[in-house]
């Protein structure tokens, strides 16, 4: 049980974690940097190139942080600027005086300098540590940035000018059956873009709100379709029978997403079937009765068939690295081919590109196995002997060996158009 304290103990307990956080996130930059220096002194001792030493660390920093791959690069960079070349802002953080993410916009701001002008950006920013306390996010990367202009400003504006080549889009769930539709695109385009959907709302007077005129808008010129009408584009909805045809509430889902109402999947299937400019196919799929998984399939072909990739796709869902939400990108072996693994579902698993590269550093193991109740089961040992696995999720509908009254009434169907 927990001491009843006053509001000013709570105040004082609640800041005393915070820095203990900080502080805990400088020891976990400076074990991550210890570990790549061990990590490639080993690998340079067994005549590992250079060029691949150290490959695969960052995603098992990640794994070890309960974090994505991607995120995992991250910390290592973080970690290595940190300890290497910038102690005052290492410093801050194990002080508390700034957060991780505080510390992570300084190191960020700070990437296209040199290691010595990176080294006096570490000293104006935080050799003071008193000159951080009340500077918000904006304040840091504002300050940080200035003084990244000052010191190089031609290092400044290389950084800006190689940006643009990473301009992209992405989607991510968002909460009530909705997405984020993100664009990470050049200044000029970005702000041309919101410009071009604000005058619309502006002299659009149907009734619509500004933020719902300036969203059709974009959803419109993007598909050249009003943003009422079903958009021909093949979308895999995972739905049970008894949810399409029977008045079964169980969600249904779709891959990469996850899972949307059952009112809503059967509508958007309705308004794909009843648009003749759209096309509605049903693909059939067997989940075991009890655990919800899906029955697999085989082939003896090295590289996955289009079915057989469809069906790990629509099992897996997502990235089967534990902790990727990474759309899925490659159909890997869990066992390489090139040593006798087979190409079946069992075998197989979806990734993200970055993730199946990761695979392939030394001493990084990967296994797959099916449970006598389907469930599909993907393990990963790292270098250093640590195992996390990930299952694969089950497919919509509710669990219980029994078949749904669809089936029976296609499968009696089916018997008597044979009969006759």
């Amino acid at each position: 049980m927990f001491d009843v304290m006053d509001e000013a103990a709570l105040i004082d307990r609640i800041s005393v974690l915070e820095r203990a956080k900080s502080a805990a996130a400088a020891e976990q930059a400076v074990l991550t940097a210890q570990l790549d220096t061990t990590r490639r002194a080993r690998e340079a001792a067994a005549g590992v190139p250079a060029a691949r030493r150290g490959k695969g660390l960052g995603s098992e920093i990640a794994l070890a942080r309960r974090d994505s791959p991607n995120r995992g690069g991250r910390h290592l960079g973080f970690a290595r600027a940190l300890v290497h070349e910038m102690p005052h802002t290492l410093a801050a953080l194990k002080a508390g005086r700034l957060s991780e993410w505080r510390a992570t916009l300084i190191v960020r701001e700070s990437a296209c300098l040199d290691v010595a002008d990176r080294r006096v950006l570490d000293a104006r920013m935080c050799a003071d540590q008193a000159s951080l306390d009340g500077k918000g996010d904006k304040r840091i990367e504002a300050d940080a940035k200035a003084i990244a202009y000052e010191l190089d400003p031609h290092a400044v504006v290389d950084r800006a000018v190689r940006a643009e080549s990473e301009r992209s889009v992405w989607v991510r769930p968002a909460p009530d059956n909705m997405t984020y539709v993100t664009a990470l695109l050049p200044m000029p385009q970005g702000v041309s873009v919101y410009a071009a959907l604000r005058r619309e709302a502006d002299t659009c007077g149907d009734g619509r709100s500004r933020n719902h005129v300036m969203a059709d808008t974009l959803v419109e010129r993007v598909t050249g379709r009003p943003a009422d009408v079903p958009t021909p584009i093949a979308v895999d909805l995972v739905i049970t029978d008894d949810t399409l045809l029977g008045g079964d509430q169980a969600a249904a889902r779709v891959p990469g997403y996850g899972p949307i109402p059952a009112a809503v999947a059967c509508r958007l299937v309705a308004d794909a079937a009843g648009d003749p400019q759209s096309s509605a196919t049903l693909r059939r799929l067997y989940r075991h009765p009890d655990s919800g998984a899906l029955i697999a399939m085989e082939s003896r072909a090295r590289a996955f068939p289009k079915g057989l990739t469809r069906f790990i796709a629509v099992r897996d869902d997502t990235c089967r690295t534990p902790y990727c939400d990474a759309p899925i990108r490659h159909t890997d072996h869990a066992v390489d081919h090139a040593t006798g693994g087979p190409t079946t579902a069992v075998n197989g698993r979806g990734t993200c590109a970055g993730c199946n590269y990761d695979k392939q550093a030394p001493d990084w193991r990967v296994s797959n196995h099916r449970d006598r109740d389907g469930t599909h089961t993907c393990q990963i040992v790292t270098p250093t002997g640590a195992r996390h696995q990930s299952t694969a999720p089950p497919l919509p509908g509710r669990p219980g060996n029994r078949r749904s009254i669809v089936e029976v009434a296609f499968a009696d169907e089916l018997a008597w158009h044979n009969a006759a």
